[in-house]
């Protein structure tokens, strides 16, 4: 991969890449008080390329293109410690998906079409705003800080493993989620990724971090694993739009550990982190437990942190998003995606019974 540099709103399409994803986490309040968080990331993959085994054995020689579509949203209930796990093991695109002048990515599950399908959308309606919509969500976002360009440019190399990378650390946000058939207006802030590379990432793990300080600083920072080999990255930008990049971070995890019924996966759920050249001291916490996502024969742990500690010796306090890949794991990959297919087809068809009767 040669790099180019970004240029944006151009690069906020799609790409002729390996592996592909436009990713958001947010925080969220209802007129309540009540809380609440949401991730929600919409995947694109070339077929033959990215080696991701389940799809390429059940969609290789049926799908009539070079690439795949899968989408991961997951929202959860702060305050009464609930989540709601969403994830579409293929996703179909329109046929205007990636075709307007800015992002537009409209696609649905197929395995609820026979219930009533919900169509998603991830599109940029002007510069710098964003609608999201799915069967938990319909948000409208817009960005009040510039991008952060990871690495400096957008281009970053861990590991030997080379990808475009930049994020919209601070977005303003509005609109409704969907909490057991019940709809919610919502305010709040979010975070979004989108990033890009010629990598399979199918043996790779990491720890990753966004972190929202309450003075208005914004940190990413990962330690991105294969095999031995470790390499670090830490990006930040302030209140004023300032940036700041290193290649060195101290993260270490506590022995509080979650560990999944499914897979079987230990997670740490509390970590320190300290940024030497800022002298920032965090430690963080992990707000609810069981967020593992189950993808195929790929597990991981996506979540919201609450955040304390010193910038230069002063307190400090914020929040954040964890994403935890590549824990080792002892499941069945095949028969937990099956059993998510069953479920979703037992649902439709139960429906369709019940319209009949």
């Amino acid at each position: 991969m040669h790099y180019k540099p970004i240029h944006l709103p151009q690069d906020e399409k799609s790409h002729k890449s390996i592996i592909e994803w436009w990713y958001f986490n947010g925080y969220l309040n209802d007129s309540a008080g009540r809380r609440y968080t949401f991730m929600d990331c919409l995947f694109k993959a070339d077929l033959k390329r990215a080696k991701i085994p389940y799809l390429k054995i059940l969609l290789e020689k049926t799908l009539n293109t070079p690439y795949i579509y899968f989408a991961h949203s997951v929202v959860s209930d702060i305050t009464k410690q609930k989540t709601y796990k969403d994830i579409q093991n293929i996703s179909i695109m329109s046929g205007d998906s990636f075709k307007r002048p800015l992002l537009y990515a409209n696609y649905f599950d197929p395995l609820l079409l026979s219930s009533g399908y919900i169509n998603c959308e991830i599109a940029e309606t002007k510069a710098s705003k964003f609608h999201l919509k799915n069967s938990k969500l319909d948000l409208s976002l817009s960005a009040r800080k510039k991008p952060l360009f990871e690495g400096g440019q957008g281009f970053i190399n861990v590991c030997q493993r080379k990808s475009y990378y930049y994020s919209l650390t601070d977005l303003a946000v509005k609109g409704t989620i969907n909490i057991d058939n019940k709809p919610l207006e919502v305010t709040g802030h979010a975070w979004m990724d989108h990033q890009w590379a010629d990598v399979a990432y199918n043996r790779d793990a990491w720890s990753w971090f966004s972190l929202k300080l309450s003075d208005g600083t914004d940190i990413m920072c990962i330690e991105y694993r294969i095999g031995e080999q470790r390499d670090y990255l830490v990006d930040i930008i302030d209140k004023r739009g300032n940036t700041e990049h290193y290649n060195y971070f101290i993260l270490k995890p506590s022995k509080k550990i979650f560990t999944s019924l499914k897979t079987k996966a230990k997670y740490p759920l509390e970590w320190e982190i300290e940024i030497p050249n800022k002298k920032i001291k965090l430690k963080l916490k992990a707000m609810l437990r069981d967020q593992e996502m189950v993808f195929g024969a790929i597990n991981y742990w996506e979540g919201p942190l609450d955040i304390s500690g010193t910038v230069k010796n002063k307190k400090i306090k914020g929040v954040g998003f964890m994403e935890l890949v590549g824990y080792q794991s002892d499941y069945n990959f095949l028969a937990l995606v099956f059993e998510n297919f069953n479920h979703k087809l037992g649902r439709s068809v139960l429906k369709k019974i019940k319209k009949i009767l």
